[in-house]
């Protein structure tokens, strides 16, 4: 018996790390008895109902959220006399809001589910996106900011929750990656919406004339409010529920799910899943690196138009030159989730595309000329934008069970958040044209990323061979099995995935 222990502990050590909670079992009831063609089966369907909705909702999120770095050179800092730090007073306001509203949003979302919930935020911020369109003031811009915020803020990790509830750990990646990839996709997009909007002649009536950057705002938040009211004809509450899947496949989606996280899908949000997220480690490596990566990829969304133009191209030729920054970056975004969901990897990956992001800053520091500095703003992107998804599914994958991860995603995101705001003070008009400041910050915060996601690895891997030999095997002590369960992450058979 000894010499089959220890053939099994050894077995167990060399499986992949996202594999291991789940083939560990208590007792043959936790055994699957589906096959894997039928759980490909039921991926497949999943993918096709879920993450094309699922990345429409965020595009149209992403997209009235930077439209304004649009609309500023399309007219808006003229209308509205944004004179100094103006422009970066509206834009701070924005986050400061968005990151309260986050962890509030998804313990409320775990509460009322997913299906109308998620729509409802997407039809508010677009209606805040059409509102836009008719302000005179800056202090007006302000406040329209601030109901962005608001609506916005629940959005990301909403969605990012509603997907871990479908997908296995090994899975979440590559489907956060295609949706979070919207946001470049909303660049691009953006782009020629803009230069398009801004195109249409002056109209409405004689007190509200729309025109230039009204027209931007106006036309993209009606396209955002008019395909959200859709929206809760596809989304389902959860699998159990899902009117796509049959009574076996509900039954599948919802086990597997189960037998992985050891939890019930359905548990509400205590006190304790609160204090457990609040106290996991990984979840702050994971928060740190989307504070820096949200330094470089919400700065580029909002101030690239501004960097283009100070290129010296015109703003309409600026609009038209971001559109292939970011098809590329969206495209390398969904291919690293792919390989790191096959490969089951996620802090590698992250390092390693660190590179590209800290060569392109030092270009755009210290490069001269347009063709130069233009493939600088590609490598910035390509280095920057996969990390979003990245850290974020990482931060969902060691956090277990379903409630502990609603928490974990809004925390995750109100923290990274914050970059946001360092974001937008790190491109100042006095610093222009060739913003040496914003670029040093942006720099020194892909750095920062590199340190961060080779010391998750380290910690990851640390604490699965600690397990793996017994060295949290302690917690289980004077435990009932509900009491084990509710464990999550802190389980001595759970395995970080690294």
């Amino acid at each position: 018996m000894a010499a089959i222990r220890s053939a099994d502990e050894k077995s167990e050590l060399e499986q992949p790390e996202a594999l291991v909670l789940e083939t560990k079992s208590e007792g043959s009831s936790e055994a699957p008895n589906w096959t894997v063609e039928e759980e490909t089966a039921l991926r497949r369907k999943l993918d096709w109902q879920l993450v094309p909705i699922v990345t429409i909702l965020y595009l149209l999120c992403f997209l009235d959220r930077i439209n304004i770095g649009n609309a500023r050179i399309q007219g808006l800092e003229e209308d509205l006399d944004l004179y100094g730090y103006r422009f970066n007073i509206a834009t701070s306001i924005f986050y400061i809001v968005y990151l309260t509203i986050e962890v509030p949003s998804n313990i409320l979302l775990k509460r009322v589910g997913p299906r109308f919930y998620l729509p409802g935020l997407v039809v508010g911020f677009g209606a805040v996106s059409v509102g836009t369109a008719f302000v005179k003031t800056f202090e007006q811009l302000c406040a329209v900011r601030a109901l962005l915020g608001i609506f916005e803020g629940g959005t990301m990790p909403g969605l990012a929750f509603f997907l871990s509830s479908f997908y296995k750990r090994e899975e979440l990646y590559f489907r956060v990656g295609i949706y979070v990839s919207a946001a470049s996709i909303a660049g691009a997009f953006g782009g020629l919406l803009a230069a398009g909007f801004s195109q249409i002649p002056e109209w409405g009536i004689a007190s509200s004339r729309l025109h230039t950057w009204r027209n931007i705002f106006f036309f993209e938040g009606l396209i955002t409010v008019l395909v959200a009211m859709t929206a809760p004809i596809i989304l389902p509450q959860s699998p159990e529920t899902s009117k796509y899947l049959t009574d076996r496949e509900k039954y599948i989606a919802t086990e597997r799910l189960r037998v992985e996280h050891k939890a019930h899908p359905n548990e509400q949000v205590q006190w304790r899943h609160v204090k457990r997220s609040l106290l996991n480690i990984n979840n702050y490596i994971c928060a740190a690196g989307f504070f820096a990566i949200n330094i470089t990829v919400q700065g580029l969304s909002v101030f690239m138009p501004t960097i283009l133009r100070d290129l010296g191209w015109t703003a309409l030729t600026a609009q038209y030159y971001t559109v292939p920054v970011y098809v590329a970056a969206s495209l390398v975004a969904i291919g690293i989730g792919f390989v790191s969901d096959k490969t089951r990897m996620r802090g590698l990956y992250l390092a390693l595309f660190t590179f590209l992001g800290i060569a392109g800053f030092a270009m755009l520091r210290w490069g001269h000329g347009n063709a130069l500095r233009y493939t600088a703003v590609y490598l910035c992107a390509l280095g920057a934008f996969p990390g979003g998804p990245g850290f974020l599914s990482w931060g969902l994958n060691n956090a277990a069970g379903p409630a502990v991860r609603a928490v974990s995603g809004g925390w995750i995101v109100t923290l990274g958040t914050m970059g946001g705001i360092l974001a937008v003070w790190a491109y100042l008009p006095n610093d222009g044209p060739t913003f040496p400041i914003g670029h040093t910050i942006n720099l020194v915060a892909q750095v920062f990323v590199l340190f961060l996601a080779s010391f998750g690895i380290y910690y990851c891997v640390r604490e699965n061979r600690i397990r793996a030999r017994g060295g949290r095997d302690d917690r289980l002590v004077g435990l009932t099995e509900e009491e084990k369960v509710d464990l999550g992450y802190r389980h001595p058979d759970f395995r970080y995935i690294s």
